[in-house]
């Protein structure tokens, strides 16, 4: 009886552990408008693209289908929230992944900030990371600001440096900002309990995976700030009346299973503000 028990555990778990990394596969691509209440007065939109933990090591979408998924889908900016890889070997892996993006043939280019895992990697490593982004056109921005001009619009893409490794400066990301639209790009969103005295029309984060494995809470994530012991892992949300956006990410970490979450690709229709208000830090 205990054997047969055991049998028929075994066999759970297996069933378990098969429709797990199933899920790895069963890729989402959610698509949301932003500020759409402005979409009937002929204001400018700014269509993005955010890919979020890609953990290379454990990615179940290969390039060509990625590239097969958007192709037809209207890209003006790529968002690229942190953490593509932790370790050396896996650096390579990247390139292929970063020619489909450019084949996406985004109009504002694509931009990058770096995550938690990425500075698991040496510093040379580390190196090695941002030179091969910035070799296939991706801008990777740690502490700075980048501007665009969408129709005429000034919008200025605010890379803010990863939070939960400390390497995060506001100050210096918003330095030299006095109008426009503001979209800050970056990978832990609980910076977002930071930024009262900090305007940003929208926010692009990654890091909780959407919990990854929810059992059915993703109790395993409450070491990972505020915003995960409130429950706050994916999606749609605001703080101090400013919208952000968290991604549930396209690879996974640990063990290469999701279970109550899927992987994400997210496409943001953003309507800008046209007027040239003040942006700056708010006192």
């Amino acid at each position: 009886m205990k054997i047969l028990l055991i049998f028929v555990l075994m066999i759970i778990l297996y069933c378990f552990i098969k429709k797990a990394y199933k899920n790895t596969k069963d890729i989402v691509i959610n698509k949301l408008k932003v500020n759409a209440q402005l979409s009937n007065q002929h204001h400018p939109k700014l269509n993005i693209l955010q890919l979020s933990d890609l953990h290379l090591e454990n990615i179940s979408i290969s390039p060509n289908e990625l590239y097969e998924k958007l192709k037809d889908e209207p890209i003006d900016l790529i968002a690229l929230t942190g953490d593509f890889l932790d370790r050396k070997r896996t650096i390579p892996k990247l390139i292929p992944y970063l020619k489909t993006l450019n084949q996406l043939q985004p109009k504002y280019g694509i931009y990058a900030v770096l995550g938690n895992h990425d500075y698991v990697l040496r510093p040379k490593n580390l190196k090695v990371l941002i030179q091969t982004l910035e070799k296939y056109n991706c801008k990777v921005l740690q502490n700075e600001t980048d501007i665009i001009s969408v129709q005429g619009t000034r919008v200025n893409i605010i890379g803010i440096d990863d939070f939960s490794t400390k390497r995060s400066n506001i100050e210096a990301a918003y330095e030299g900002i006095t109008f426009g639209t503001n979209l800050v790009l970056t990978h832990d969103p609980n910076i977002v309990l930071n930024m009262k005295n900090y305007h940003f029309d929208y926010l692009l984060a990654g890091h909780f995976h959407g919990g990854q494995i929810c059992y059915p809470k993703a109790y395993h994530l409450v070491k990972m700030g505020k915003l995960a012991r409130m429950n706050i892992i994916k999606g749609f949300h605001m703080q101090d009346g400013k919208p952000f956006y968290i991604s549930e990410g396209l690879g996974q970490t640990g063990v290469n299973i999701r279970v109550g979450s899927r992987p994400e690709m997210t496409l943001h229709e953003l309507t800008l503000e046209i007027a040239n208000r003040e942006a700056v830090k708010v006192i």
